[in-house]
């Protein structure tokens, strides 16, 4: 088939399609007309996929066909339809996108946090810092496992899963950035080197890590997560490859929102362990056994699912149906 004849002989009737699935009202005999052209343009478009694959005149024809759809159809799909496919395909697809990049954020998070521990308890001075001694001793006689008991567990459950949903969520959306993502978790890295530093200068090092470990190995690695997918949109900012960078930036963009959204769900449980395991006095080895579990759970759903819906070919974008197709960039 001659591409360039069949475009030159359906130019007039592909307008005429554009023009009328832009107008706001229709006469009958127009929605008459409107129906025939989007089949007529169905067929074109099928004829050029099938001849010539994939081409900028295929793509065109294919943003008016949607476009017509969504006029005659007036409305799009039901969203509570695309919930299993989001759930089993497009969050996990995402989630292990960045599994690479998670664990360089949680190799520097350790890092980081070790080296302050490590620095603070070993020097006096730098404990004393930190503030007087004998509020430093109550912080690590006392107050520590205070903060876990001192609000009622649903109370506190809940706002932990709002404040580290938002650390989360901030992550992602300010990724491009570039600073934010790195900024947030050097903060709270440095506080966990604080927080550790002051229990084991008063040997409370295994209270420290009996009441971290249960709700924070959930909790960390959600937070490694959406550090590594604000860090991922930056880098398609950066590295565009072929496409624009506004084009690889949407489509990151697109894909790696929804971790801010399967973040919510992962914090939610850890909010849970935190509120109702954490503060109990149960053996250590009951609680960090539970939180094992909960971080067992995610990290199932991100890289077993995850790795099915990659090979599936997903990557957590949007269809094509419901982001519109891609302009076609040479190179």
């Amino acid at each position: 088939m001659d591409l360039d004849a069949l475009t030159a002989a359906r130019r007039d009737e592909w307008a005429r399609l554009d023009e009328l699935g832009r107008r706001r009202h229709l006469s009958g005999p127009e929605v008459d007309e409107l129906v025939t052209r989007y089949r007529a343009a169905s067929a074109d478009l099928a004829d050029i996929k099938t001849s010539a694959g994939r081409t900028p005149q295929g793509d065109y024809v294919s943003i008016l066909l949607a476009r017509t759809r969504l006029r005659l159809t007036g409305v799009r799909e039901n969203v509570l339809r695309q919930m299993p496919r989001f759930f089993l395909w497009q969050l996990p697809a995402a989630l292990y996108r960045v599994r690479w990049m998670t664990l360089a954020v949680a190799l520097f998070f350790v890092a980081v946090a070790a080296l302050v521990a490590l620095w603070i308890s070993a020097d006096p001075a730098a404990v004393a810092a930190l503030g007087a001694r004998s509020d430093l001793q109550n912080y690590a006689d006392e107050r520590f496992v205070d903060y876990y008991r001192e609000n009622p567990n649903g109370i506190f459950a809940g706002t932990v899963w709002t404040n580290n949903a938002w650390i989360a969520a901030q992550c992602v959306l300010f990724g491009v950035t570039g600073f934010w993502p790195v900024m947030v978790i050097m903060q709270n890295a440095v506080g966990v080197g604080q927080a550790a530093a002051v229990m084991v200068a008063f040997d409370r090092a295994d209270v420290f890590f009996q009441f971290i470990l249960p709700h924070g190995l959930l909790e960390l690695t959600a937070i490694f997560v959406a550090g590594a997918a604000g860090l991922q949109i930056f880098w398609a900012w950066v590295a565009p490859g072929r496409r624009t960078r506004a084009a690889a930036l949407a489509a990151a963009g697109r894909s790696l929102a929804t971790v801010a959204v399967g973040l919510v769900f992962a914090l939610a449980l850890s909010g849970l362990v935190e509120g109702f395991v954490t503060p109990r006095d149960w053996p250590w080895q009951v609680k960090i056994a539970i939180g094992a579990v909960a971080l067992g759970v995610f990290l199932s759903y991100m890289l077993g699912v995850g790795r099915r819906a990659a090979r599936r070919g997903e990557t957590g974008d949007l269809t094509e149906y419901e982001a519109g197709t891609p302009t076609l960039t040479a190179g």
